[in-house]
C-alpha cells in the first residue's frame, strides 16, 4: 500500500482545481495567531478552505504519517509528493472546498487557503503539491508564544501522537519535528521552546529560496493591534479584494480564535517566566533570540 489510495469522493469542479493553483498556505508555529489570521481571511470574498485546518487530510494518508517507513517526524520533502501523493492529495483538497458561506463552488475563481501548524515542517512537499502557492509566514514573539505552546501541553487538548515510540515524558502535542527524541525527558517548557525556534527556522530556511513576490511575513502584535491594515496588505499580495462583510468582521474587533485557551493578556506569559526566560539567553543552545531576531527582520513593514 502506497498510502495514496482513497475511496471515490464528490465530483471535483473546475473552480475546485483551479483554487489549487492559486493556493495561499499559512506558515507559523503552533499557538501563533494562526488560526485567528485563517479564521479571518476566510471571510474574505474569493477565498475558499476545506473547513479547517488539514492535518486529518494530509496525515489521512498513511505513507505521510510518522511511523510509517522510516518517517519519524512530521517533516516533509519535495521527494516525498510522489505522483500518487500529489493526485490523492489535490482530490481530498479540492473534494471538501467551500467558500465563505459554507457552500461548495461550482464556477469562478477563487484562492485555496490552507493552514496546519505542521505545514511549518512541509513547505518543499508543499511547492509540489500546489506548485504555484504563495506562502504567508505569521511570526510572534517568542516568550508569549511559547508560554501558550506550554498552556496547550498542559491542557491535554493538543495531543497529537499519544504513543510515540521511544518517548519518555507526557503524549507528544503540536507538531513533531525531526530530532524530537533529544528532547525525551526534559521539561515541557524546553520542549517547547525548541518546537518555538524549529518551526520558525524551518520556515525561513524554506522560504529562502522561493523568489520573493512568492512570500509574505507579518507580524502577529501587527495583526491584533492594526488588524485592517494587516489584512489589506495581505490581501493586496495574494490578489484577494475586501468587501463590506469581510470589513464589518475586521472593523468590529478581531474574535477569539476557536482554538483560544485563555483570555488573551501580554503579560500572560509572565506567569511561565521562570521556565522561559532561561532559553531566551543568546548563548543558549536553542537559539530562540537568534531566530527572533532574523524573524523580526522579515515581518518588519515600512
Amino acid at each position: 500500500m502506497s498510502g495514496a489510495s482513497t475511496e471515490a469522493g464528490p465530483v471535483v469542479t473546475g473552480a475546485a482545481e483551479a483554487s489549487l493553483d492559486s493556493a495561499l498556505v499559512i506558515l507559523a508555529a503552533p499557538r501563533s495567531g494562526s488560526t485567528l489570521l485563517f479564521e479571518t481571511l476566510s471571510r474574505l470574498p474569493g477565498v475558499v478552505t476545506i473547513g479547517g485546518e488539514s492535518h486529518g487530510v494530509i496525515e489521512g494518508l498513511a505513507a505521510l504519517r510518522p511511523g510509517a517507513g522510516d518517517r519519524a517526524s512530521n517533516r516533509l520533502l519535495a521527494d516525498d509528493a510522489t505522483p500518487a501523493i500529489r493526485g490523492a492529495l489535490r482530490r481530498l483538497f479540492a473534494e471538501r472546498l467551500k467558500d465563505r458561506e459554507g457552500q461548495p463552488i461550482r464556477a469562478g475563481q477563487f484562492v485555496f487557503l490552507e493552514k496546519t501548524p505542521k505545514n511549518a515542517l512541509r513547505v518543499p512537499f508543499l511547492d509540489r503539491v500546489l506548485p504555484n502557492a504563495r506562502y504567508l509566514y505569521l511570526a510572534r514573539e517568542p516568550r508569549p508564544n511559547i508560554a501558550s505552546m506550554l498552556e496547550a501541553w498542559s491542557s491535554g487538548r493538543f495531543v497529537t501522537y499519544p504513543r510515540l515510540e521511544g518517548w519518555d515524558g507526557p503524549p507528544w502535542s503540536l507538531l513533531l519535528p525531526p530530532g524530537w527524541a533529544a528532547l525525551s525527558g526534559r521539561p515541557v517548557a524546553e520542549i517547547c521552546g525548541w518546537q518555538w525556534t524549529e518551526a520558525n527556522r524551518t520556515i525561513m530556511d524554506d522560504l529562502a529560496p522561493l523568489p520573493a513576490d512568492r512570500w509574505i511575513a507579518c507580524d502577529y502584535t501587527d495583526l491584533v493591534r492594526h488588524p485592517e491594515r494587516t489584512i489589506r496588505r495581505i490581501a493586496t499580495f495574494a490578489g484577494l479584494a475586501m468587501d463590506d462583510q469581510a470589513l464589518a468582521h475586521i472593523r468590529g474587533g478581531l474574535p477569539h480564535s476557536r482554538y483560544t485557551q485563555s483570555a488573551p493578556d501580554p503579560q500572560k506569559w509572565r506567569r511561565h517566566e521562570a521556565d522561559i526566560e532561561p532559553m531566551m539567553a543568546p548563548g543558549h543552545a536553542f537559539g530562540i533570540t537568534r531566530t527572533w531576531r532574523r524573524a523580526r527582520r522579515l515581518t518588519a513593514t515600512p
